[in-house]
């Protein structure tokens, strides 16, 4: 398929942020009193809102989810992103090439909120490919694994969503894509990419520089 334009989520497709906010979080948790492990967290908070998970949160912690500690959870994460985000291995010449291929109809469509999006394009140096296309699920009725944010990221760039191809890593955010009609493929560096199929990826690749010639730039 020719397609009109590239959506790509950001955390774990764009930058290797996620160790990084789950590290926070863990933390956070345990000091809260839930002695969950980092690969605990991973599996429970990969590809959602931690506002999603509050029933959850509350019932090991034994107390509500208030906003001023989402507040201090997004203060610690966003210092933590600023000193130590990097990018995702051979993501800028992907980008470079995805971007002139089509003509600049490429989107940022993340779960996440925009100031984080936003600090984290900056802080990789990718913030020019996605001006005024970033689109963020906390700014949208439903985040993923709603369509909502995709299906907004098509419509600004008056693209067919059944004519996007979605670049993803969690089956959440797969989900989200399937649900907006458009062709998913789903990025798994370490293999394990049964559940990204299972969720209704179309394709699993797990280098960055191989992306260009799977979208047919």
């Amino acid at each position: 398929m020719k397609f009109e334009a590239i959506l790509f989520d950001c955390d774990g497709v764009l930058v290797d942020s996620e160790p990084i906010t789950n590290g926070v979080l863990c933390t956070m948790l345990n000091e809260a009193g839930w002695p969950i492990s980092p690969a605990q967290c991973m599996e429970v908070f990969i590809g959602k809102t931690v506002r999603s998970e509050a029933a959850r949160i509350e019932a090991h912690t034994g107390r509500p989810l208030t906003d001023a500690w989402m507040a201090e959870f997004y203060a610690r994460r966003n210092t933590r992103l600023a000193d130590e985000l990097t990018a995702i291995e051979h993501i800028h010449p992907a980008i470079e090439r995805v971007h002139a291929h089509h003509g600049g109809r490429i989107a940022c469509a993340s779960g996440a909120d925009r100031y984080k999006v936003e600090l984290q394009l900056a802080k990789v140096g990718l913030s020019s490919y996605f001006e005024g296309r970033i689109f963020s699920g906390h700014e949208m009725p439903a985040t993923k694994p709603a369509p909502d944010v995709y299906l907004a990221a098509a419509a600004a760039l008056q693209a067919d969503p059944a004519r996007c191809a979605v670049v993803e890593d969690t089956v959440t955010g797969v989900m989200a894509g399937v649900a907006a009609g458009a062709t998913v493929y789903a990025y798994a560096p370490l293999g394990h990419g049964e559940p990204l199929v299972a969720a209704g990826a179309a394709h699993v690749f797990a280098s960055m520089a191989d992306l260009p010639a799977l979208l047919g730039c």
